[in-house]
């Protein structure tokens, strides 16, 4: 009778070790699928960063994706211009204009530039805003295309051999219309 119940706890240490080798392959498939689906995670979050990071790189030339992004790199230098004061084209009645700005350039030898040639910026800059009327830069869009015109004068050269300051924005501090 003692052999019996060894036969029998024999038979039940089989069994157990017959379901931990069944729980094993479990395990592991689980294990293969955390795995899997870390790596699929990466994988998503890697192209959604290359998407929208880098992926543009392709577009047609000239669109903005594909200028260069030496600026994008450098920090903004800003040229703090001092207050203009002009008498704006009459329609009505005398009106002046008192505006201050600030612009950014590409870098700071473009400052300098600007610097060294203030009289002719200024003066280019003054002729422009005496020539406009209160009724065309009072509006939103009037004030854009007088930022875009302020860029277009202040991009020309110095002088006839010189190169093309590169003045990338105006930003307007003050703007009364009195």
């Amino acid at each position: 009778m003692a052999t019996a119940p060894k036969a029998a706890n024999k038979n039940l240490k089989a069994v157990p070790a017959a379901d931990a080798s069944a729980a094993q392959p479990a395990n592991s498939m689980k294990m293969i699928l955390i795995v899997v689906g870390a790596i699929l995670l990466t994988l998503a979050a890697a192209g959604g960063a290359w998407f929208f990071l880098g992926a543009n790189q392709n577009n047609a030339p000239g669109s903005p994706s594909t200028a260069p992004r030496a600026v994008d790199n450098k920090p903004p230098v800003f040229m703090t211009m001092e207050t203009f004061t002009v008498n704006l084209q009459t329609e009505d009645m005398a009106q002046f204009l008192q505006i201050g700005m600030t612009m950014q350039v590409a870098d700071q030898a473009t400052a300098d530039l600007i610097k060294l040639n203030m009289p002719q910026v200024r003066n280019r800059l003054l002729l422009l805003l005496s020539s406009k009327k209160a009724s065309e830069i009072l509006t939103i869009d009037g004030k854009k295309k007088l930022a875009a015109d302020i860029i277009e004068q202040a991009k020309q050269p110095f002088s006839p051999q010189g190169a093309k300051p590169e003045v990338t924005d105006v930003f307007f501090t003050s703007f009364v219309v009195q």
